[in-house]
Order: structure tokens, then sequence, then C-alpha cells
């Protein structure tokens, strides 16, 4: 049996990056700063260029292009506002959900890096 949220065709995978990202840093990945669009989900930054459709400028996941967004992602809110790595004060359901959003992304994008506390990325 396929994993939960296995893609329908198989996704080569590059070995994951450890590149460390500010959130400042990880701004400038939206695909208008930079052609490059990454998505953090819990702190693991993943490069979502190949879809850029959808989280490119104009796209259904747009809001999330260059941050964190933990948050939106455990919530299923498109907000700008939840596009955030907080997620002080999710219940149960809202991890279970974020839980399954990085298994999705884990299963189709190459990992870039980490997010780390201000001051510590040179990228």
């Amino acid at each position: 049996m396929a994993p939960r949220f296995a893609p329908k065709e198989q996704v080569v995978l590059d070995t994951p990056k450890d590149t460390p990202f500010t959130l400042q840093e990880l701004r400038q990945y939206d695909g208008v700063q930079n052609p490059s669009i990454y998505v953090a989900v819990k702190g693991t930054v993943f490069d979502v260029t190949k879809n850029s459709k959808v989280y490119g400028p104009g796209g259904s996941y747009a809001v999330f292009a260059g941050k964190d967004g933990s948050r939106g992602l455990a919530k299923s809110s498109l907000k700008p506002e939840h596009a955030v790595p907080d997620t002080d004060g999710l219940d149960e359901g809202e991890f279970t959900v974020l839980d399954d959003w990085f298994s999705y992304f884990s299963q189709r994008y190459n990992i870039m890096g980490k997010i780390v506390p201000e001051g510590e990325a040179k990228i």
C-alpha cells in the first residue's frame, strides 16, 4: 500500500539540503523577488518552484510563498495573517492537518533547508 498522501506518479527528490534560512531571508523566495518559490512547513524549507501555478503570484496558495505557513496550513486558512510559523494554541486536529501537509510536501518537493532564528543564517 502506498504511503498516505503519496503522489500519483513517483517523484525523485534530491538529497535534502541543510541551508539555514531566517524568515526574513525566506521572504525573497516568493516568485517575484526571486524566480524560485520556497514554502516552509514546520520549519523545513521546500522548493515548490515546479508548482509555480499554485504557489507563485496569482496562485491559489501564493499566500504561503516565501513564508513558513504552518499556522495557515494547520487551520486550512488562506488568510495572510495565518501564513506564519506560530502554532501556539492549535488543537489536536489542527496539528494532525499540519502533519499531513508536512507529509504531502515531503513526498513532492526538495528540502532546501531549515528555518533558524534571525542572525544565524547567511545564504
